[in-house]
């Protein structure tokens, strides 16, 4: 927005400065032209003065002096032909007639031509004694030369360019100060909503800025102020919810603890327990924003290493051979949360010990994730999994378990923005990667 506001103004004050100076150039040089046209009348009226006393020496020495004193206006007097000169005398540096000075002897009127390189002014000069005739009437022929680089014109034009781009300047610096009023709110109002998604939510934004902006701001604020309201209510609701469950679940254990049959009473203390899991699985993710914040974020590499180094006794006292390989190159910020992954490894390590002999190794192996975050590797030395193994599939397996534990993997790791890989392991036995997708 910034950039676009100073490019705007760039553009609109270079078209306004190109349509005023360009216009001012051109009329300066024709000042400049007027000026020394204004001078060349100046210099005939003094040097018809010189001709009219009929000296041409006195004539001579002046013409020589003014030509030298202004090179940019030459003055010549063109004397008509004489018993003395047969062909005419001409007292000045241009020598030679042509037929607008024949013209002008003749009509006996001034006139100013434009030339090429400048303008001509001639002024027939009268003798006194009555109007002589055309043909012993000089002529003073001043030469008038345009503004040209070498002059004081391009003074004038660097001082014009100069102020354009003074004005320029100001105008970029009005407009990126004008444009920082506009953009600091906005910035101020995106990192609030950047932070929405922290454990710890943000204070309300302060409403600055343009009115729009402000009006945004205070929307803003009653949203997440609703949404906050909003999921306290969820939170309290399952909670009480949850509260509500126990009393009728204790009632009904009881009632399964007084079956005569032992297989009933097994079977349906089993059902028990998965529901009261159920029950809390839903109250704890009903808490998870409160926990963990609107987007999950932890230190992968942290949290796998340590779940790994807890499951370590267990290992060694069933004489199971346990690696763990860190191959990252520091911590690996993940889209997780830390129950989320230990849950995940312990589904695993689960599977491990629970299907695979004591004796059979097991490796755990960590690495960077192209793209940023992490690649969990899961390797033992069993028996492998069931050729018609379905990881995301629920309730199916093909080693007696429920099928539940590679569906949570396959869920966990598609949120974070990954997936889920089943192989064979250089151990002989199964091989599981899990790609952590990284936190935003």
């Amino acid at each position: 927005m910034r950039r676009s506001l100073i490019l705007t103004v760039a553009a609109a004050v270079t078209m306004v400065l190109l349509a005023m100076l360009v216009p001012m150039a051109v009329l300066l040089r024709s000042y400049a032209l007027e000026d020394r046209l204004s001078r060349a009348a100046l210099e005939v009226q003094a040097t018809e003065t010189i001709v009219s006393a009929g000296d041409h020496g006195a004539v001579s020495r002046y013409v020589d002096r003014i030509n030298r004193a202004d090179d940019e206006v030459q003055t010549t007097v063109l004397y008509p032909p004489s018993a003395l000169h047969p062909d005419g005398l001409a007292v000045g540096p241009d020598p030679g007639e042509d037929a607008r000075v024949a013209e002008a002897r003749a009509t006996g009127q001034a006139r100013v031509d434009d030339v090429d390189g400048g303008a001509m002014v001639l002024v027939p000069v009268s003798l006194g004694a009555g109007t002589p005739a055309a043909e012993r009437t000089p002529v003073v022929r001043i030469f008038v030369h345009a503004p040209g680089l070498e002059s004081a014109i391009v003074r004038s034009w660097v001082v014009l360019l100069a102020l354009g781009l003074a004005l320029l300047v100001g105008a970029l610096v009005l407009a990126d100060r004008l444009g920082q009023s506009f953009v600091r709110p906005v910035r101020a109002l995106a990192s609030y909503t950047q932070r929405l998604g922290d454990r710890d939510r943000p204070g309300p934004v302060d409403p600055a800025g343009p009115p729009e902006v402000q009006e945004l701001a205070a929307a803003m604020n009653r949203l997440v102020e609703r949404i906050e309201v909003l999921l306290a209510r969820e939170r309290a609701g399952v909670s009480d919810l949850s509260h509500r469950l126990r009393t009728p679940i204790t009632a009904l254990r009881l009632r399964v603890d007084g079956l005569a049959d032992p297989r009933d009473r097994e079977r349906l203390g089993a059902d028990l327990d998965e529901l009261v899991s159920m029950v809390d699985r839903v109250v704890r993710e009903a808490r998870r924003s409160e926990r963990e914040g609107l987007v999950a974020n932890v230190d992968g590499v942290a949290v796998l290493t340590a779940r790994t180094e807890f499951w370590r006794p267990l290992a060694d006292d069933t004489g199971r051979p346990l690696t763990l390989h860190d191959g990252t190159t520091g911590p690996r910020p993940v889209r997780a949360s830390a129950e989320d992954l230990e849950a995940l490894l312990d589904v695993l390590l689960d599977n491990v010990f629970t299907h695979t002999p004591d004796t059979a190794p097991l490796a755990v192996t960590l690495s960077d994730r192209p793209g940023g975050g992490l690649l969990l590797i899961v390797e033992d030395g069993g028996p492998g999994f069931p050729p018609d193994l379905n990881a995301a599939g629920r309730g199916s397996s093909g080693a007696g378990s429920t099928g539940l534990g590679l569906a949570i993997v396959d869920g966990t790791a598609r949120a974070t923005g990954g997936s889920l890989d089943l192989g064979r392991s250089p151990l002989g036995g199964a091989r599981v990667a899990v790609h952590l997708g990284p936190a935003d």
